[in-house]
């Protein structure tokens, strides 16, 4: 509705399809925040967009806060339509500059259901304030707001005046702030904060300041200073130096204050303390550096170059020209940004406001319309939900391989599971040092020496004495990760296990053929795959595992898929698909598919199932309302059975690629207890919804 006596939108009563995110000052850790909001909205399900009402590209480079959320968004907008107007044209008219933002931000929202309007950053656009002219147009653009403060360097009380007077800004330009985040608050004085800013009037929740997120990369020091890489691994440029230390003492004092994750300047010319830390680096017992900065416009001499270069130090070593005090000087004041490549950053982000921020809570006091649609974005976050709700236990047998460690960290950070790592703890140990990873609360067991080693050999002897399998052999096969991890989760030391990120789909589900076992009633095992398309998930089988399956066996893959589906929240209408849709066609591959589903009909009569069917009068309404008019499944399927590997794989495949789908699995389905497999392509946004989904098979006590 309008404000008569402003001619301005003011915020109503009715449930919103916009937020909007503004900060009164710099450094507030805006993006932190807006990216908790971000996959917030995401879990309600919905078309989620983003706007920046003012941006402003540096040295031609994009906004990068307006980057990294439209990498989390779930519509696909183009950059350039997810931008109101520039700071030079609220400088030149502010008036003509809201209009404008006013008409781009609806043609944002009409294609959304809601919409994370994000404000300028602290850069004093108009007059009277920032704060003001972003009020204002969340005012016109009848959106709640989301204070963003910052608390580093601040009291208690020093925060509760920053913020009654920040409210104060906000209701005078006839805006309403629904909710306030602290952020970047010392730990120490999280619950003082809390206390002194009771009864301020609107939800308010506080964030500790996290080191991680503040933190510049290599990669940002070495832009800041104009640097460049003189040795080391160029990808370990994106690891945050958590401090700074300049090394102008002898090599003894330098290396006993080293710290995890420093980064150390020094002369070019300083070859004792160059050589010291490129072996300090990998020498068991001290931290591993984020890097070392050689400053001066020097180079090291030339037989110390050849020596490093001889010895290919991983250790990002950046060159600049500046003195050791100018150096130090940039390299104190440049602030890390969480740009779309900052994984650490955004897994740190994201754990931060799960952690601290009541999301029921949060959604209520925003009161945002939940549509009914369901994103990828949505179901990939209540996997992750549902996961934390009731943690369980899993066991990752590749606990020597980056991409595991690197989900195992984010995995830990959200608290999303409890995890065992398989592995030699002192490689595990130093993997996690070089990649810049910290493992709180992981075990890491080395089946090589441990001992349960010999007490799983001796059950696997029992449990394959059919076969004749000899005590040597089995210690052998215990000493292998996978029959190892699976023997943890025979034994219940873990809910269940993933792997296959470097080994194959055999070499994962082999054990558990002979472990785990099927469950009762369940004479295959088979797999699907989630098909998260822009506005629903489908549940495609079997991608994966049976090649050639009998009709018998394609109806045990329809009900264990079916089964799975719903476990997930997916109401499932099973589409036994063929070439042919009835009673359409004939031969020995339509009759297969129409003999499994009525052997599925008389097995589960109450679910719902149609076969033999195509795939787009099963998915197709205008489709199916020809074919198969009367059908409760046709043009609405969710569960779809493929007749064979030969189409299934294909299928998923061209949909992922072709329609742009998130493919997750495959999901293992029959065993008595969950075990899973990877791609070995697998990202590590994979192995997290992997290991999530995992843990909900085990909740629902897959035995």
């Amino acid at each position: 509705m309008t404000d008569r006596s402003t001619g301005e939108m003011s915020v109503s009563d009715a449930s919103h399809s916009a937020i909007y995110l503004a900060s009164s000052e710099g450094e507030t850790g805006k993006s932190t925040i807006a990216l908790g909001l971000l996959a917030l909205l995401s879990a309600t399900g919905g078309r989620i967009g983003v706007f920046r009402p003012i941006s402003r590209t540096h040295d031609g480079k994009n906004d990068y806060i307006l980057e990294l959320l439209l990498a989390h968004d779930s519509v696909g907008l183009d950059y350039a339509d997810c931008i109101g107007v520039t700071y030079d044209q609220v400088h030149a008219d502010p008036d003509a500059a809201l209009a404008t933002i006013v008409d781009r931000f609806h043609a944002v929202q009409e294609q959304c259901d809601t919409v994370l309007v994000v404000g300028s950053d602290f850069t004093d656009v108009g007059n009277p304030s920032e704060l003001s002219y972003n009020a204002r147009i969340a005012a016109n653009l009848a959106c709640p707001m989301v204070l963003a403060l910052r608390g580093s360097e601040r009291t208690p009380q020093e925060i509760r005046g920053l913020t009654v007077h920040a409210l104060a800004e906000v209701s005078a330009a006839h805006a309403t702030a629904v909710a306030v985040v602290v952020n970047r608050v010392d730990p120490a004085q999280q619950a003082a904060t809390k206390t002194a800013l009771d009864g301020i009037g609107p939800g308010v929740w506080v964030l500790p300041e996290d080191s991680v997120l503040s933190s510049p990369t290599m990669a940002e020091l070495s832009a800041a200073l104009g640097g460049y890489l003189y040795s080391g691994d160029e990808e370990l440029l994106d690891r945050e130096a958590l401090h700074m230390m300049v090394g102008g003492m002898t090599v003894e004092h330098v290396l006993e204050r080293l710290a995890e994750g420093m980064v150390v300047i020094a002369p070019a010319d300083r070859s004792d303390v160059l050589l010291a830390l490129v072996n300090a680096n990998v020498a068991q017992g001290f931290p591993r550096l984020a890097g070392l900065i050689l400053n001066g416009g020097l180079k090291p001499h030339p037989m110390v170059d050849a020596l490093v270069r001889g010895l290919n130090p991983t250790l990002p070593i950046i060159c600049c020209e500046q003195s050791t005090y100018e150096t130090a000087r940039i390299a104190s004041h440049t602030r890390g940004k969480m740009a779309n490549q900052s994984a650490r950053k955004i897994e740190t982000a994201l754990a931060l406001m799960e952690h601290h921020i009541d999301s029921a809570k949060l959604m209520e006091d925003l009161n945002i319309a939940i549509p009914e649609v369901v994103t990828p974005q949505m179901f990939e976050y209540q996997l992750v939900a549902r996961a934390k709700a009731d943690r369980r236990h899993i066991v990752l047998p590749e606990g020597e391989e980056p991409r595991i460690l690197r989900a195992a960290a984010a995995l830990t950070a959200r608290g999303v599971a409890q995890l065992t790592l398989l592995g030699d703890p002192a490689k595990v140990e130093a993997q996690c040092s070089e990649l810049g990873i910290e493992l709180a609360g992981v075990d890491i067991i080395n089946p090589l020496d441990s001992e349960l080693t010999e007490k799983f050999a001796v059950q696997y002897a029992e449990l394959r004495k059919h076969k004749n399998v000899a005590m040597d052999r089995a210690r052998d096969l215990m000493r292998d990760v996978s029959y190892f991890g699976t023997m943890m989760v025979h034994n219940g030391l873990a809910d269940g296990m993933v792997s296959g990120s470097i080994h194959t789909t055999a070499h994962t589900i082999r054990p558990a053929f002979e472990i785990i076992k099927t469950k009762p009633g369940v004479d295959t095992v088979s797999s699907v795959f989630f098909m998260c398309l822009a506005d629903q998930v489908l549940t495609y089988g079997d991608c994966a595992v049976v090649p050639d399956p009998t009709a018998e066996q394609l109806a045990d893959i329809a009900i264990s898929s079916a089964e799975t589906a719903a476990a997930f929240g997916i109401d499932p209408r099973v589409a036994m698909l063929s070439y042919s849709t009835g009673e359409s066609g004939t031969g020995a591959d339509v009759d297969k598919v129409r003999t499994a589903t009525s052997l599925v009909r008389e097995r589960e009569p109450d679910l719902l199932v149609e076969g033999p069917i195509q795939y787009d009068a099963a998915v197709e309404p205008s489709v199916a309302a020809t074919k198969m008019p009367n059908s409760p499944v046709a043009g609405k399927a969710t569960v779809l059975i493929f007749p064979d590997l030969n189409t299934g794989n294909n299928t998923y495949k061209a949909v992922q690629r072709s329609a742009g789908a998130i493919a997750i699995g495959p999901v293992l389905q029959g065993l008595n207890k969950p075990i899973n497999d990877l791609s070995r392509g697998a990202l590590v946004a994979d192995i997290v919804n992997t290991v999530a989904i995992t843990a909900i098979q085990a909740q629902a006590g897959v035995e």
